[in-house]
């Protein structure tokens, strides 16, 4: 504990920009009125009560929140050890029912508190006057439990400028004289029971810059940790665990220092009952780990290293134990999935087993203690199947590992321990690892989760971050959406980018910097850079004075606009908001636009060398600069803030040749030409539209959007590589049929008759209710419909079957094609209709053409 108020009065001159709303209660304000509460007046801060009865959570979170009192003022609060020895103005912060102070305001009726009784993590923002007699006026932060309390005050600090990425990404903080906050009473609450995130495939980058600033993933590191995830006001971590990291193991004090400050710790989807994988592999000579990890023909070893990790658990000595969330059930060791053929008996007995030891060890009914069971890959085939699963353990289900909900409650949607998500930013496995940069779009994660939550996925949700940074822009959009998933609405979420950079940057260049972000995103998101070579886009045709950059040159065009604004809106980044600028800005963008600038230049030098063309030199110069700059960039990195992140862009991502990372970046081969001339100077030609060629049509531009069965077609923006992606509003509804009406009209005009194909471009999804259809309709004019069926399911190994190639498809381009014929058609106007039948549908481009 000593640790984290060490760090945390580390004062850092950065740009976090408060929240001014100056509507609505307990809002700040830069001015004061009549009623308002001073909670920085004239440079100086509010008095901070916090009782010597506190829980620990309390006491860390306030001793953070009294330090971003300085971090804004310049001075440190007042600290006054009871109510008798304060005065003038006064900010109280407690839980109801263990604060004396709080209940006795409540006694006396000045504060009305009563509706957060029994309430997950609530708070109340209250402003009282005189509530005492030597006390002007109050700020009374009042939580239903020890994290609503925490929750209460970090959300006061990011609204007073203070970011939850202070420390993590050096985000500034703009000093100020005056911060007010309006009267009245404000409360909150989050409506997803355990939000977290995962560290997760964390070598080389996280690991190393782990052991080389902190001596490991120890309870120094960790500090930071929990009070990021603290900030972002979410509460449940699955912890580093690549060998031979064990989270409770290596640092005792891991664990403790979690439960102190009010983290729920858990493990990962295949680490049971408190247990690292690392941990298996240890201590064998005592005769109980290290053998096979398989319960049918080694259970009574398995039960005993099970039984240890609850033990373990226990051993805080209150008799309540520390605070986690259970994973129960089992995978194969090192995360494989279980020998063939296991019996969905098998793992029913294996959960009742480890329920057993719950029981037994904590010595209450094991339904008391929250656990979670992962339904990850082959384990969810085994509930599909039938697997019986207790009622008060929460159903994990997951994403395809690429941002695509595999499935959702189809029914049961009261049963007792819920359902959640557990969703990737960052995953180590095929077609494709994808670990470098962040390759995410908020929109495509927003469509998702909100589908989770509207089908009853409201117990938990987890997203595999990697390595924490470079994920800082997904993740607190992620949290963000977790704690109300009901406020942010599409609305909300089109806005978001726009409100971080406000937060992180100042309102300057906050729309500038947004724009940057968002189509950063819908680059990165078209393609993930491992999966990027020199063949992937094609050139022009033909090798003359002008040469043709054809599909990759119209990539690249885009790449080079959205440097040239990145350069523009730089210049006027003030310097102590620079480091995280970089970090969160502007290294994205120089690392993928570079890596795509190396492939381009490998293409143009080995088509040119073909030809003996001697400019096929001056592009194996500029592929080997491009090589060279990219670890000049992660140097820059490295530097950054004296060196603070030196180790954490060590990930490889030039080089592979299979699903799994290169040992190191591998420069690609260049071929060079024997040429008597000098190569003449590189100029390319401004590639033309072929006119006789397909028409593509943007979903985003529809000249009729039909609604009918309480279902309204929407816009979600930037979605994709355009203008966005389309579907029907509400999501999470039944089925539908062309007969109801709801469908989506483009204009067509045909100059020649003939036969007609249109291509239906969608964002790769996934039937969530247990099948692997998804349909829409396709129509022209008023002929009949076509239907049509995306059938993509996740394939865990090489694919062996066609939907499992569509899928593998699907996730490479982020794209599926689905195809109508329309024989025939007339030369004249036409009309377009894309009927909506199944629900999580995203349409994002329609391409016709003629045969």
């Amino acid at each position: 504990m000593k640790s984290i108020a060490r760090l945390a009065a580390s004062v850092v001159l950065i740009a976090s920009t408060p929240s001014f709303a100056c509507t609505g209660p307990v809002s700040v304000c830069p001015q004061g009125a009549r009623t308002s509460f001073p909670l920085i007046s004239g440079g100086k801060p509010a008095a901070l009560l916090i009782e010597a009865s506190a829980n620990s959570a309390v006491k860390l979170a306030s001793a953070s929140f009294a330090n971003d009192l300085q971090r804004v003022s310049g001075q440190r609060p007042e600290r006054p050890s009871d109510r008798g020895a304060a005065s003038g103005d006064l900010i109280i912060a407690g839980v109801v029912g263990q604060s004396p102070v709080i209940d006795e305001l409540a006694r006396a009726g000045k504060i009305r508190v009563s509706d957060l009784a029994g309430r997950w993590e609530a708070y109340q923002q209250i402003v009282v006057d005189k509530p005492f007699k030597n006390v002007r006026r109050a700020l009374v932060i009042a939580g239903s439990d020890r994290r609503g309390a925490v929750f209460g005050l970090y959300d006061l600090s990011e609204k007073i400028g203070v970011s939850p990425w202070y420390w993590f990404a050096d985000v500034a903080v703009t000093r100020q004289s005056e911060v007010y906050l309006t009267a009245g009473s404000r409360r909150d609450q989050p409506k997803v029971r355990y939000r977290g995130f995962f560290i997760n495939d964390e070598a080389p980058a996280f690991s190393t810059w782990a052991a080389k600033h902190f001596g490991g993933a120890n309870s120094k590191l960790y500090a930071n940790v929990f009070e990021l995830l603290l900030r972002m006001k979410g509460n449940y971590l699955w912890p580093a665990m690549w060998q031979p990291r064990a989270f409770n193991d290596d640092d005792p004090q891991n664990m403790v220092l979690a439960d102190a400050m009010g983290v729920v710790m858990g493990t990962s989807h295949h680490e049971p009952m408190t247990r690292a994988q690392a941990e298996w592999h240890r201590n064998q000579a005592q005769g109980v780990t290290g053998g096979k990890w398989d319960f049918a023909k080694n259970g009574d070893n398995l039960r005993k290293f099970w039984r240890g990790g609850i033990e373990r658990m226990m051993s805080k000595g209150d008799g309540k134990g520390y605070e986690c969330l259970v994973t129960v059930g089992m995978r194969g060791d090192g995360d494989e999935p279980m020998s063939e053929g296991t019996a969905t008996q098998l793992l029913e007995s294996i959960v009742a087993a480890q329920r057993d030891i719950i029981r037994d060890v904590t010595g209450k009914p094991a339904e008391l203690q929250p656990q979670v069971w992962a339904l990850y890959k082959e384990v969810q085939d085994y509930y599909d199947h039938g697997m019986k699963v207790p009622d008060d353990v929460t159903l994990l289900f997951a994403d395809d590992n690429w941002g695509q909900v595999r499935r959702l409650p189809a029914g049961d949607l009261d049963r007792k321990g819920g359902y959640g998500v557990y969703y990737h930013f960052d995953y180590v496995g095929g077609p494709r690892n994808y670990k470098w940069l962040n390759t995410n779009q908020i929109e495509k994660t927003w469509q998702q989760m909100d589908l989770a939550y509207r089908r009853g996925a409201r117990a938990l949700w987890i997203v595999n971050v990697g390595d924490i940074k470079p994920m800082e822009f997904p993740l607190s959009f992620f949290m963000a959406q977790a704690w109300d998933p009901e406020a942010m609405t599409l609305e909300a979420m089109t806005n978001y980018p726009v409100g971080w950079a406000r937060a992180t940057f100042g309102g300057k260049q906050a729309k500038e910097i947004a724009d940057l972000v968002t189509r950063y995103s819908q680059l990165a998101a078209a393609r993930k850079p491992e999966l990027i070579d020199a063949t992937t886009w094609s050139l022009g045709e033909g090798t003359g004075e002008k040469l043709d950059g054809g599909e990759f040159g119209v990539v690249m065009e885009r790449w080079s606009k959205l440097v040239a604004d990145l350069l523009e809106v730089r210049a006027s980044v003030p310097a102590g908001q620079y480091d995280a600028f970089f970090q969160l800005v502007e290294h994205p963008v120089l690392a993928l636009s570079n890596l795509y600038q190396l492939y381009y230049t490998v293409a143009w030098n080995r088509k040119l060398a073909a030809a003996n063309d001697a400019r096929a030199n001056v592009f194996a110069d500029r592929a080997e600069a491009a090589f060279k700059r990219d670890q000049q960039i992660a140097g820059q990195y490295h530097a950054l803030a004296k060196g603070k992140w030196d180790g954490m862009m060590l990930q490889t991502h030039i080089g592979y040749t299979t699903w799994q990372q290169p040992d190191k970046d591998v420069m690609p081969e260049v071929k060079r030409v024997s040429a008597a001339n000098k190569p003449g100077d590189i100029a390319f030609a401004r590639s033309a539209p072929d006119p006789f060629g397909p028409v593509s049509i943007e979903a985003a531009k529809f000249s009729k959007a039909q609604g009918a069965a309480g279902l309204t077609w929407k816009v979600i923006p930037n979605l994709g590589g355009g203008l966005g992606a389309v579907t029907a509003f509400p999501q999470g509804r039944p089925a539908t049929s062309p007969a109801d009406g709801v469908y989506l009209e483009y204009p067509l005009g045909v100059e020649t008759p003939g036969d007609t194909t249109v291509a239906v471009h969608l964002l790769p999804t996934l039937e969530t209710t247990g099948g692997v259809d998804l349909r829409l309709g396709v129509s022209m004019d008023d002929g009949p419909v076509q239907t049509l069926s995306m059938r993509l399911t996740p394939s865990p190994g090489p694919p062996t079957q066609q939907e499992q190639r569509n899928w593998e498809k699907a996730v490479i381009h982020n794209d599926f094609v689905l195809e109508a014929e329309f024989p025939g058609l007339g030369a004249g106007k036409h009309a377009i209709r894309i009927w909506r039948i199944d629900d999580n549908v995203l349409l994002h481009e329609i391409v016709v053409r003629k045969q």
